[in-house]
């Protein structure tokens, strides 16, 4: 599977132009309808993506989640999800892509997930959005084009004030979706952000596919890099979501198990051990336990 390190590979490959910053891009579909692969094979790369599409055909598959929903869109790429599409080149819209150095570089997006939940992977799906708020995105997104095409000294704060409004306004119309601000507010803050951590970690805690270790499979390595008790972990993460610990790392490796199942040839044992089963049987044994399906059905039914 190919794996793009940089916004120029990435640019690169899909037949489109470099961008003008390494760290930072942000196109009209439009743009890049005339050069773009209208077909891509599944892939990953290291950088966030943030997407309104007004008008656009075809396929996408970001994650195992391919249902993209009709009308305005908002969606989501975030690091080392697999991507594939088969569309056609009809898209309308905007969308920016920036990476980790651009984080680190911030003044203001250094709580970026916790700030924003959209860009976690168990939150990252698309939804709809009304006229008049794709209207307001679209004019944000056309003034960090404008500075984009014209990049001078200041520019870079610029783009990263204007991107912070973006991003809040996606916020507010995300939690217009989930409706769970009010719930939320009702425990402590020193809770909420040890939520917060936890889903970090266990984000980037598949990133590095070399390790057979199983320990990312139980809460107790979480607590331990978060240094508080599994206990206590259990019982904040069950008070705000209603779910254990562990429930949320199953359907994590779940997410990534059948993303890994639909979009690449990678066998069931280099599944298994990529997502740091101890064994083959011990992924297909918790697969078919969390899904009734074998990883081979569960593939065969999902490709006809």
């Amino acid at each position: 599977m190919k794996h793009f390190k940089s916004i120029k590979e990435y640019c690169n490959a899909i037949g489109i132009p470099p961008s003008k910053q390494p760290y930072f891009d942000i196109r009209r579909f439009e743009e890049n309808m005339p050069t773009v692969l209208a077909k891509m094979e599944p892939f990953k790369h290291e950088f966030y993506a943030i997407a309104v599409r007004i008008e656009g055909t075809g396929k996408v598959t970001s994650g195992h989640y391919n249902n993209f929903p009709e009308g305005a869109t908002i969606f989501f790429n975030i690091p080392f999800q697999i991507l594939s599409w088969n569309i056609i080149p009809d898209w309308k819209g905007y969308y920016i892509m920036f990476s980790k150095e651009f984080i680190i570089q911030s003044k203001h997006l250094q709580q970026l997930l916790s700030e924003f939940p959209f860009l976690k992977m168990d939150k990252s799906i698309p939804f709809t959005i009304s006229p008049e708020e794709a209207s307001k995105l679209i004019s944000i997104y056309q003034s960090i084009h404008d500075e984009n095409s014209t990049l001078k000294n200041d520019s870079s704060r610029v783009i990263e004030a204007q991107v912070l409004v973006m991003l809040n306004y996606i916020n507010r119309f995300f939690n217009a979706q989930t409706d769970k601000d009010d719930a939320l507010a009702a425990f402590r803050k020193a809770d909420i952000n040890l939520l917060s951590r936890f889903q970090s970690l266990l984000e980037t805690s598949f990133y590095n596919s070399s390790s057979i270790s199983n320990k990312t499979h139980s809460p107790r390595f979480y607590a331990e890099q978060i240094a508080v008790h599994p206990n206590h972990l259990n019982a904040v993460v069950k008070q705000i979501t209603g779910h254990t610990a562990k429930t949320h790392i199953n359907n994590h490796l779940l997410r990534l198990a059948k993303s890994r199942l639909l979009q690449t040839d990678m066998s069931i044992k280099e599944i298994a051990y990529s997502l740091h089963f101890d064994a083959p049987n011990n992924f297909s044994s918790f697969f078919k336990k969390l899904t009734s399906q074998t990883p081979n059905s569960f593939k065969k039914s999902n490709n006809l």
